[in-house]
């Protein structure tokens, strides 16, 4: 992956729809050839419309798009090195699977044995060499959305864009089609963007990943910097699971801050100088987070509450405790072993703990 030469640059692009409603706000992204990457947000924070603009069907409405070191203005759609799968598979119910993946060729010229090999090629590629012949109503919905990635490759774009894809399917299925396109973007070895609400999926696909808020980017980065070192409040509460406090800084050395966070009381935890006073948002992971019906002693960050609420999920449970004053903790414990009995009980006096080093500090 060669990091100087962007496939895709995006040159702060604003898009408006009408005088009031902004959809992007001056993004300004680089993404690298070959890389898997992600643009992630809820819903209405302009990732789809960003993702329509890469492929020519929506117009910014300031700045630029570079594809392939390509100015995009005024370029059309289907003359982009990009090719888009859509949320709905949008699969041709009246033809047979090697016609689908076969159209997009015979629309622009390709024919004969070239076209045939080429289709092959990509049924191979997504795992359906054998169901040419079959019909979309003689597949399952994983099976159509394969159809539809085989349709988008086998033209070789050189960026494959991919709209809330695997959506439609169940959380099973959606799981492991995870790893297929993972896969399949490894073998292909072509940059593929995908456009996400969902947390998990992002982090367990991409090599990088983009969050957006309000039409802006508020972070880039790989998904273990994003998940362990996120940079706003915003970042760290729509990653995964997270307890969020808010504090002041009332004492900065030159390694170590102190900090009085609302709910907890007053905490010391590694980290840069900062402006005494300073409101800050304190975070910590629930995984992160120990209970213990014992005070765990020096060293670990402190507070007792009672059980609110317990959620057991299988491989897991998560603990709810009420520390007082509309303040509450979530702690997050594996269920390592095999046994029915609860690890905790409504109304039970706990400690929540974690150690001082797994406390965030969100200046944002």
């Amino acid at each position: 992956m060669n990091e100087a030469s962007p496939i895709i640059r995006i040159d702060n692009v604003t898009k408006r729809f009408g005088q009031s409603v902004v959809a992007v706000s001056e993004v300004g992204l680089e993404i690298r050839e070959g890389e898997f990457f992600a643009l992630l947000g809820p819903s209405g924070c302009g990732k789809t419309t960003l993702l329509r603009m890469l492929a020519g069907f929506e117009i910014p409405t300031e700045g630029e798009i570079y594809i392939d070191g390509q100015p995009m203005t005024g370029v059309q759609p289907n003359r982009r090195p990009v090719n888009m799968v859509f949320q709905s598979y949008a699969v041709f119910p009246h033809m047979t699977v090697f016609d689908n993946v076969a159209y997009g060729m015979k629309v622009t010229g390709v024919a004969g044995p070239e076209m045939r090999e080429r289709v092959e090629e990509a049924l191979e590629l997504v795992q359906l060499a054998g169901f040419g012949d079959r019909k979309p109503d003689q597949l399952s919905g994983g099976q159509r959305q394969r159809v539809a990635l085989a349709r988008a490759l086998v033209k070789r774009p050189k960026v494959l864009l991919l709209d809330e894809p695997l959506s439609a399917l169940d959380a099973k299925l959606r799981e492991a089609m995870q790893m297929e396109l993972v896969r399949l973007q490894h073998t292909v070895g072509i940059t593929f963007v995908v456009v996400t609400h969902d947390q998990s999926e992002a982090l367990s696909m991409a090599d990088r990943i983009a969050v957006m808020d309000r039409g802006a980017v508020k972070q880039v980065a790989p998904p273990a910097d994003l998940y362990e070192f996120p940079n706003s409040r915003f970042v760290a509460d729509f990653i995964g699971r997270m307890n969020l406090f808010e504090g002041k800084v009332v004492n900065a050395n030159p390694d170590r801050l102190t900090l009085a966070v609302d709910g907890i009381g007053t905490i010391e935890v590694p980290g840069p100088p900062g402006t005494a006073m300073d409101s800050v948002g304190v975070a910590v992971r629930p995984e992160k987070t120990r209970i213990s019906g014992l005070h765990p002693g020096n060293g670990q960050i402190a507070i007792e509450g009672v059980v609110e609420a317990i959620a057991y999920q299988g491989n897991e449970s998560h603990i709810v405790l009420d520390l007082g004053d509309g303040a509450r903790i979530a702690a997050t414990l594996q269920n390592s072993s095999r046994t029915t009995t609860p690890v905790a009980a409504i109304g039970d006096r706990l400690w929540a703990s974690w150690a001082a080093a797994d406390t965030l500090i969100l200046s944002d």
